[in-house]
């Protein structure tokens, strides 16, 4: 089972158990009243949730002494309770189907998604090379905009097919 992390718990608030939640999801919909999250060595249900104002009380933390005992704890899922929680539009996808696809342009292995980086609200791909460009002197990794490089994704089949990718790559010789 695939731990991914989605929320880390803050300090403490106020005098009732309260605390800052920061989230770490695209997905704030899966934090509800009742739910049950793992924790580290430690399962934590949800008692009462504010998320406009991130806060979050967790049933049975009703001090701030037990509350600060929880701070800088990760709050995770899996893959299959994401999915199971979390209804995608069409071309959205969870970053971990997309972490492992190969990367074509025009039929050509550039690579794979190694991983996936956030910045100023765009995704950047993060891809090792194909070892056979790596042998022609590519560089080892390069990054790919998914809303800009990204044409096609097939998750079933891990692949996706980009456009612009490969000049992006040589770019960088």
């Amino acid at each position: 089972m695939n731990k991914i992390p989605i929320a880390k718990i803050g300090k403490s608030y106020g005098i009732k158990g309260w605390q800052k939640i920061h989230l770490l999801t695209d997905f704030p919909e899966q934090f509800k009243k009742d739910k049950t999250f793992p924790s580290d060595k430690i399962d934590l249900t949800i008692e009462k949730i504010d998320l406009k104002r991130g806060l979050v009380k967790f049933k049975g933390i009703d001090t701030p002494e037990d509350a600060k005992k929880l701070t800088n704890r990760m709050l995770y899922s899996t893959e299959e309770q994401t999915k199971e929680d979390i209804k995608l539009k069409e071309n959205e996808y969870f970053w971990f189907d997309i972490i492992g696809c190969d990367v074509y342009e025009d039929g050509e292995l550039l690579g794979r998604v190694k991983e996936i980086e956030r910045a100023n609200e765009a995704d950047y791909l993060v891809i090792n090379t194909n070892p056979e460009l790596i042998e022609k002197k590519y560089p080892k990794r390069f990054l790919i905009d998914f809303k800009r490089h990204v044409k096609d994704v097939d998750v079933e089949n891990k692949k996706i097919e980009a456009d612009g990718a490969k000049v992006l790559l040589e770019s960088l010789l």
